[in-house]
């Protein structure tokens, strides 16, 4: 069954892997060097991940919104803070998941490209241990992953380690020595992005609360969990997650630097960038998040020429002049009318 489910996902990933080995082959690369299929695995990510993209963004703005709304849950946590009855219970959840509705929030969408990752993870995790039955012919080829390809692949090394060997399955020092460097970048690239997501990218409201705290907490275990993990899985699984890692550290770097979320550290840092280059500086607001009375009273403030730190419809800031002479408001022409019969 498992078989039958991830055989298009391990098709996938040998056609990709196959594909960057060819190419690096073709440009003067040895055929059998570790280098080559290593590279080859880390443009596996590389396709992965440009195919992400989309859900990177939406997952980029589920986070701030999560984030932006944490205010308003708390008010809600707080208004049955005590209450175990389960009509209260029943009511808390209601108005939770209307203001998730009303603000088109989605908390489930942050661990959509996680999600999505995992299989192709496990199918690349399969590949690989199942290079040996390929190249011994006990298992039948993937793809263009043909028994040449597959025992090439066995046989290729990075400083001197199969990337088919695990640390617990193997008594090479060098198999472990790359081991354990790669689960030391895997734990420090997430710490660093998770690290700075968190004292770059959240607001100090929003570190206080259940959510940040979980993400602090996980902060640390991970690298714990990646010891433990990372022990059993081979090499190149291994540089997998490890260039996974990295590119969402990078990604998460300019995220951060262009948008920022809102009231965090890294938004007065881009604001004073745009200070700086003379760059209007706009702010992040979520439809819905206000109450209808606010609403039309920012909409209102919004249309009213002359109104301080508000913006007008042709995007000139109000309070400043466009050019153009402001007529005199209703009362003012009405007094001006009286003082003029008299």
């Amino acid at each position: 069954m498992l078989d039958t489910i991830l055989y298009p996902l391990e098709w996938f990933v040998a056609f990709v892997m196959v594909s960057f080995h060819n190419l690096f082959t073709a440009i003067g690369m040895r055929a059998e060097s570790g280098w080559t299929w290593a590279l080859s695995i880390a443009g596996l990510v590389v396709v992965l991940r440009i195919l992400l993209i989309p859900l990177f963004v939406k997952q980029i703005k589920s986070s701030r919104r999560m984030q932006l709304i944490q205010p308003e849950l708390q008010k809600i946590q707080k208004k049955y803070k005590g209450k175990k009855d389960p009509e209260s219970r029943q009511k808390m959840t209601e108005e939770t998941m209307e203001l998730y509705k009303r603000t088109g929030t989605n908390p489930f969408s942050s661990c959509m490209p996680i999600l999505l990752q995992s299989p192709f993870f496990f199918a690349l995790f399969r590949v690989l241990n199942n290079l040996d039955e390929m190249a011994a012919g006990k298992r039948e080829p993937i793809g263009l992953l043909t028994k040449e390809l597959a025992s090439q692949a066995e046989t290729s090394t990075l400083f001197g380690a199969s990337l088919s060997s695990t640390f617990l399955g193997s008594d090479q020092l060098s198999v472990k020595i790359l081991t354990v460097v790669m689960i030391i970048l895997m734990s420090v690239s997430v710490f660093i992005t998770q690290h700075q997501l968190m004292r770059r990218n959240m607001p100090a409201a929003a570190l206080d609360n259940p959510m940040a705290k979980q993400q602090k907490y996980l902060m640390y275990l991970m690298p714990i969990f990646f010891a433990i993990t990372g022990v059993n899985f081979p090499i190149g699984v291994l540089i997998y997650w490890v260039v996974t890692n990295l590119w969402t550290m990078g990604q998460q770097f300019y995220v951060i630097r262009r948008m920022p979320t809102p009231g965090s550290d890294a938004e007065k840092a881009l604001e004073e960038r745009r200070r700086a280059k003379g760059k209007e500086i706009k702010k992040l607001t979520i439809p819905g998040l206000n109450s209808d009375a606010d609403d039309e009273d920012d909409a209102d403030l919004a249309k009213t020429p002359g109104t301080p730190g508000t913006m007008t419809a042709s995007g000139t800031q109000a309070g400043k002049t466009s050019g153009q002479r402001v007529q005199p408001s209703s009362n003012k022409r009405g007094k001006n009318a009286k003082g003029r019969k008299r």
